[in-house]
């Protein structure tokens, strides 16, 4: 038999997902994966249960049925500020892993580079090399996550690179980029003529004082930004698996065709039932903050009295737990033992970062309190269960 794909011969399977399966196997509290352990809003439900019986059950247009577009491109512009137009600046796909996949594939050519900050999303790394191209990463410095201008100018001068990705705010670390340090991107994207690809599935998961801005809105950005983003987080609907591209016309119109071949479109009776949400007034983001910022205080809080060394988010529902006091040399070991001995699933920090970091795992907190109670009693008694 002939040799299988040469760009695909050093990919692993999820570190992510392994985890949970590791967590399944030894009964444990999974704390790896994020996704909610509580129902989505009751009104996008309740139309599901509607839209089953009447439909739609075929194809919408392929990038996105109208009355999604148009609530969608309101509800971002209400947001953001940046005037959108649902039919030539929106592509609908599934989940935002299609969307920075087709992002990719619109941008890149083989052979090119793709700016990466490290710790970085497992995804990105992948999705550059199924797009042929070569990343190139740029070290976010902890415990504050900042990044060094002159670094991040010596990778996007490089010959060959056509962009950068951005998640903010940022998984793993829970980073929330200043206003003044997009501007720092902004403007040597703007030098070396690079699009900048940003993961802003998180927009609405913040804590005071930290604000999101969207680079798309900074000055010159707009057309040179894609925009990447999924209903997952906000609505907790991680399974419905609904993203979506925005960017200027011109290059929504190369992810449409490369979104057609990807996955034809996203699940119609799904869009449906979610234009509800999209409509949602600001309430609902004011109680989405507080209930996210009720959890992080009660994790971070039981994390501080079990005395773990921990980075505290700016955003996003994840932290970086620095486990140095147990000696592992090793931290996928220490996740495997931590699931088998104490009963909590986390992620190995190594996994996201391509520096030689092996002292953090990451944890998150998008769960119910009793949930988050009793992993935390768990934990308690993690000095003595992981000698």
């Amino acid at each position: 038999m002939k040799e299988l794909s040469k760009r695909t011969a050093n990919f692993t399977d999820s570190v992510i997902r392994r985890m949970t399966r590791i967590s399944l196997q030894h009964g444990a509290i999974n704390l790896s994966q994020g996704f909610p352990d509580f129902d989505p809003p009751k009104e996008i439900t309740d139309r599901l249960s509607e839209v089953a019986k009447e439909g739609p059950h075929q194809y919408a247009l392929t990038w996105g049925a109208q009355n999604f577009r148009e609530a969608l491109a309101a509800k971002q512009e209400h947001f953001s500020g940046m005037k959108i137009n649902p039919d030539t600046e929106i592509v609908v796909t599934c989940g935002s892993t299609e969307a920075m996949m087709a992002a990719m594939m619109s941008v890149c050519n083989p052979g090119e580079k793709v700016v990466i900050f490290s710790p970085f999303y497992e995804n990105y790394g992948a999705d550059t090399i199924l797009s042929g191209a070569e990343p190139i990463y740029v070290p976010l410095k902890p415990p504050a996550f900042h990044f060094d201008a002159d670094e991040l100018e010596a990778a996007m001068k490089q010959e060959g690179v056509k962009a950068l990705i951005l998640c903010n705010p940022s998984n793993p670390c829970g980073k929330v980029f200043t206003r003044q340090e997009l501007m720092v991107i902004a403007d040597l994207a703007k030098k070396y003529d690079i699009y900048v690809i940003t993961d802003e599935v998180y927009e609405h998961i913040l804590y005071e004082p930290n604000k999101h801005t969207y680079m798309a809105s900074l000055p010159g950005m707009r057309e040179r930004t894609i925009m990447c983003n999924s209903l997952s987080k906000t609505y907790s609907i991680t399974g419905w698996r609904l993203g979506y591209v925005i960017a200027s016309p011109e290059i929504i119109d190369r992810v449409k065709k490369v979104h057609d071949f990807l996955t034809v479109g996203a699940a119609a009776p799904l869009m449906e039932a979610c234009v509800v949400g999209l409509k949602f007034g600001d309430e609902y983001y004011r109680e989405l903050k507080a209930h996210y910022t009720h959890m992080k205080n009660l994790f971070v809080g039981g994390l501080r009295d079990i005395g773990l060394q921990f980075t505290e988010p700016q955003g996003a529902y994840y932290v970086l737990v620095d486990i140095s006091e147990f000696g592992y040399e090793n931290d996928y070991l220490f996740c495997e033992d931590l699931a088998r001995k104490v009963g909590v699933g986390a992620v190995p920090g190594s996994s996201f970062f391509r520096e030689n970091v092996n002292h953090l795992i990451r944890v998150h907190f998008a769960k119910q309190d009793e949930t988050l109670n009793a992993a935390l009693d768990r934990l308690a008694d993690i000095r003595r269960k992981m000698k």
